[in-house]
């Protein structure tokens, strides 16, 4: 009969110490980057969101376009940087779409 070793387990590499232990709470990651929101900025955002629930960046966007054709810069910036708060990626491609807009080209309002 031949003999086998098994190597004894310590208690904290069995798979069921490791089942059981509890894990280190990570911390949230800021994915804003260097743009932070003043204060101002962020209230009325939060104030937005509160009137029109998750489709406040989409009408946001709307108001932006809206001073954008009319012309009136300090309220494009002003509803700009709020939906800049609400949706980064959406208010890129608003800026794409004003700064392509200043060249000839022509940018249809969304609905």
């Amino acid at each position: 009969m031949t003999i086998h070793f098994a190597a004894a387990r310590t208690p904290g590499c069995s798979p069921v110490a490791r089942a059981f232990a509890k894990r280190e709470i990570g911390y949230a990651a800021n994915d804003n980057g260097n743009s932070t929101p003043t204060d101002k900025v962020l209230k009325a955002a939060l104030r937005h969101f509160s009137e029109h629930g998750l489709s406040s960046a989409r009408v946001a966007r709307g108001k932006a376009q809206e001073a954008f054709f009319a012309g009136d810069r300090q309220a494009y910036d002003w509803w700009l940087g709020i939906t800049r708060t609400l949706d980064r990626r959406l208010a890129a491609q608003l800026e794409q779409q004003s700064g392509a807009s200043n060249s000839d080209t022509h940018i249809e309002p969304v609905a």
